[in-house]
């Protein structure tokens, strides 16, 4: 929040002082994810692009569900989010069930966010079946993630009531597991992540555990796909890959409010500038302008989609008779 006052306060400020410069904000997510490294990865191959004209702010958030929620009211400019939580929040469901976030716009995608499990060597997890009576983490109460594990848990047959659910931010999770708090823990993320190259360094030895058996999960949610654990990221983990699980699209997203020209320039910055952004983080190194068109359950800001018109990405809306 005081980044955000910040902000306001700058941009008011150089306002009042002539500037053509566009101030904005961006809601990311915890410094151990990918999401706040990844927000300045934008920060950085936008602001360097010649001839730009936005400042932004990067501010580290509780993720997904504070973004969508701040930028609905308009305290936040745009905001990451998982393609999960944004067709919830559009279509009125899960945190915002009966309340349909109906002004949420889409504006492009970034890397795959992975549904990762993981777990100590020595508890005894082999798949999903085996965490009933362990100690597991399974997220903050509205973080995507705990979203994402309950969907899981719950199609597995496994209710909460099972595990020893705890509720931690992904932050507390690596040294909690070290410490023998934790037995395991999921952790909705792209790769490489802190969190995870810190729990497997530890001395106690910890392994990805398969997802499996989710195919009626898949076919009733949209945003989620098949997708594997990199494991060959992680140079202590000893473990023959890949790690099947299940993923969705890390998505940007804003308010139908915000200026056209605001979300054309930052679109046009990101997608002309591309090598530069893929070169901030390793998540984002196989970036694509067709793949960053992928995930959007809620309608393109039109500042968007005047870009992607001009750079032919999308094909121009068939006119009348």
């Amino acid at each position: 929040m005081k980044s955000l006052i910040t902000v306001v306060l700058l941009s008011l400020l150089l306002t009042g002082c002539g500037s053509d410069k566009t101030f904005v904000s961006i809601g990311t997510g915890s410094p151990t994810g990918v999401y706040f490294p990844a927000g300045n990865a934008i920060k950085k191959s936008v602001e360097a692009a010649e001839g730009n004209t936005l400042r932004i702010s990067v501010a580290n958030t509780g993720g997904s569900v504070e973004n969508i929620n701040n930028i609905m009211n308009q305290s936040m400019t745009f905001g990451f989010a998982q393609a999960d939580r944004q067709y919830q929040a559009f279509n009125g469901e899960a945190n915002w069930e009966g309340e349909p976030q109906e002004s949420l716009r889409f504006v492009f995608s970034l890397h795959p966010e992975v549904v990762t499990l993981i777990a100590a060597s020595d508890a005894g997890i082999t798949s999903v079946a085996d965490l009933t009576g362990k100690r597991v983490n399974i997220g903050s109460p509205g973080s995507g993630q705990r979203g994402n594990a309950e969907a899981i848990l719950n199609t597995a047959g496994i209710p909460l009531d099972d595990i020893q659910a705890e509720s931690m931010s992904a932050g507390e999770c690596a040294s909690k597991l070290q410490d023998g708090l934790l037995d395991a823990y999921f952790y909705t993320v792209g790769h490489p992540n802190g969190s995870i190259t810190e729990v497997t360094t530890g001395r106690r030895a910890v392994q990805f555990i398969p997802i499996t058996g989710m195919e009626t999960l898949i076919a009733s949610a949209p945003y989620y796909t098949a997708t594997t654990v990199p494991i060959d990221l992680y140079d202590r983990v000893k473990q023959e890959g890949p790690v099947p699980t299940i993923g969705m699209l890390t998505t940007v997203v804003t308010h139908l409010d915000t200026p056209e020209e605001t979300v054309y320039q930052l679109v046009k910055e990101v997608f002309e500038n591309l090598d530069a952004l893929r070169a901030q983080h390793p998540a984002l190194q196989k970036l694509t302008p067709e793949g960053m068109l992928k995930g959007g359950h809620a309608p393109l800001h039109p500042g968007a989609l005047k870009y992607y018109l001009e750079a032919g990405l999308v094909d121009p809306a068939p006119s009348g008779p």
